[in-house]
Protein backbone atom coordinates (compact mmCIF):
# COMPACT_ATOMS: atom_id res chain seq x y z
CA UNK A 1 0.00 0.00 0.00
CA UNK A 2 1.49 3.64 -1.03
CA UNK A 3 2.26 6.11 1.74
CA UNK A 4 -0.96 8.48 2.66
CA UNK A 5 -0.22 11.72 0.62
CA UNK A 6 -0.54 14.79 2.85
CA UNK A 7 -3.04 17.67 1.60
CA UNK A 8 -3.00 21.17 3.14
CA UNK A 9 -6.30 23.02 2.97
CA UNK A 10 -6.09 27.16 3.30
CA UNK A 11 -8.57 29.16 3.39
CA UNK A 12 -9.52 31.85 5.38
CA UNK A 13 -13.26 30.73 5.35
CA UNK A 14 -13.79 27.65 7.51
CA UNK A 15 -16.89 26.63 5.40
CA UNK A 16 -15.12 27.01 2.28
CA UNK A 17 -12.13 24.22 4.24
CA UNK A 18 -14.97 21.96 5.38
CA UNK A 19 -16.28 22.04 2.40
CA UNK A 20 -13.09 20.94 0.49
CA UNK A 21 -12.12 18.70 3.73
CA UNK A 22 -15.23 17.06 3.49
CA UNK A 23 -14.98 16.01 -0.08
CA UNK A 24 -11.63 14.44 0.40
CA UNK A 25 -12.04 13.05 3.10
CA UNK A 26 -12.79 9.70 1.07
CA UNK A 27 -10.19 9.89 -1.65
CA UNK A 28 -8.02 6.78 -0.52
CA UNK A 29 -4.18 7.62 0.90
CA UNK A 30 -4.59 11.66 1.62
CA UNK A 31 -4.00 12.78 4.90
CA UNK A 32 -5.98 16.14 5.53
CA UNK A 33 -4.05 19.32 7.30
CA UNK A 34 -6.32 22.43 7.68
CA UNK A 35 -4.75 26.13 8.15
CA UNK A 36 -6.45 29.37 8.09
CA UNK A 37 -4.00 32.03 6.69
CA UNK A 38 -0.78 32.29 5.02
CA UNK A 39 1.29 32.42 7.71
CA UNK A 40 -0.23 29.21 9.07
CA UNK A 41 -0.11 27.87 5.72
CA UNK A 42 3.67 28.15 5.48
CA UNK A 43 3.96 26.61 9.08
CA UNK A 44 1.77 23.46 8.47
CA UNK A 45 3.89 22.83 5.03
CA UNK A 46 6.86 22.75 6.44
CA UNK A 47 5.99 20.55 9.46
CA UNK A 48 3.75 17.70 7.30
CA UNK A 49 5.14 18.70 3.73
CA UNK A 50 1.57 17.74 2.03
CA UNK A 51 1.88 16.71 -1.58
CA UNK A 52 -0.55 19.26 -2.53
CA UNK A 53 -1.92 22.44 -1.31
CA UNK A 54 -5.34 24.48 -2.09
CA UNK A 55 -4.29 27.91 -1.48
CA UNK A 56 -7.05 30.78 -1.47
CA UNK A 57 -5.58 33.72 -2.91
CA UNK A 58 -7.32 36.57 -0.73
CA UNK A 59 -6.37 36.06 3.29
CA UNK A 60 -5.26 37.96 6.25
CA UNK A 61 -1.95 38.20 7.64
CA UNK A 62 -0.39 36.73 4.55
CA UNK A 63 -2.38 36.21 1.33
CA UNK A 64 -2.28 33.15 -0.79
CA UNK A 65 0.18 34.67 -3.84
CA UNK A 66 2.80 35.50 -1.06
CA UNK A 67 2.37 32.33 0.88
CA UNK A 68 2.97 30.60 -2.68
CA UNK A 69 6.22 32.38 -3.28
CA UNK A 70 7.19 31.29 0.25
CA UNK A 71 6.53 27.52 -0.36
CA UNK A 72 8.38 27.69 -3.32
CA UNK A 73 11.47 29.21 -1.89
CA UNK A 74 12.29 26.50 0.61
CA UNK A 75 13.44 23.48 -0.66
CA UNK A 76 11.68 21.05 1.04
CA UNK A 77 8.17 22.52 -0.11
CA UNK A 78 9.32 23.67 -3.76
CA UNK A 79 8.06 20.43 -5.20
CA UNK A 80 4.43 20.94 -4.06
CA UNK A 81 1.04 21.07 -6.62
CA UNK A 82 -0.09 24.39 -5.67
CA UNK A 83 -4.02 25.13 -6.49
CA UNK A 84 -4.60 28.53 -5.96
CA UNK A 85 -8.47 28.83 -4.78
CA UNK A 86 -9.99 32.74 -6.30
CA UNK A 87 -13.01 33.90 -6.37
CA UNK A 88 -11.52 37.12 -8.62
CA UNK A 89 -11.09 35.22 -11.77
CA UNK A 90 -8.82 37.22 -13.76
CA UNK A 91 -5.81 37.24 -15.94
CA UNK A 92 -4.01 39.83 -13.41
CA UNK A 93 -4.25 37.41 -10.15
CA UNK A 94 -3.32 34.59 -12.34
CA UNK A 95 -0.56 36.05 -13.72
CA UNK A 96 0.93 37.04 -10.44
CA UNK A 97 0.12 33.33 -8.59
CA UNK A 98 1.66 31.57 -11.80
CA UNK A 99 4.52 34.39 -10.92
CA UNK A 100 4.58 32.73 -7.46
CA UNK A 101 4.71 29.24 -8.54
CA UNK A 102 1.30 28.32 -8.41
CA UNK A 103 0.53 25.23 -10.80
CA UNK A 104 -3.31 25.81 -11.23
CA UNK A 105 -6.32 27.64 -10.36
CA UNK A 106 -10.02 26.89 -9.20
CA UNK A 107 -12.81 29.90 -8.90
CA UNK A 108 -14.95 30.28 -6.75
CA UNK A 109 -17.84 28.87 -6.35
CA UNK A 110 -17.01 25.29 -7.01
CA UNK A 111 -19.13 22.39 -6.68
CA UNK A 112 -17.31 19.17 -5.24
CA UNK A 113 -17.62 17.19 -8.65
CA UNK A 114 -15.32 20.11 -9.77
CA UNK A 115 -12.57 19.66 -6.55
CA UNK A 116 -12.72 15.73 -7.46
CA UNK A 117 -12.29 15.81 -11.22
CA UNK A 118 -9.23 17.96 -10.01
CA UNK A 119 -7.90 15.98 -7.89
CA UNK A 120 -8.10 12.73 -10.16
CA UNK A 121 -6.40 14.46 -13.33
CA UNK A 122 -3.20 15.54 -10.39
CA UNK A 123 -3.64 11.49 -9.61
CA UNK A 124 -2.26 13.20 -6.12
CA UNK A 125 0.92 13.81 -7.05
CA UNK A 126 3.43 16.17 -8.84
CA UNK A 127 4.48 14.49 -12.19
Amino acid sequence: MPPARGVLIVDDDPFIRRLIATTLEDVAGFVLHEAGDGEEAVSVASREHPTLVFLDVDMPRLNGIDACRRLREEPRSSDMTIVMLTAASGDSVERRAAEAGADLFLTKPFSPLDLLRLVDSLGGERG
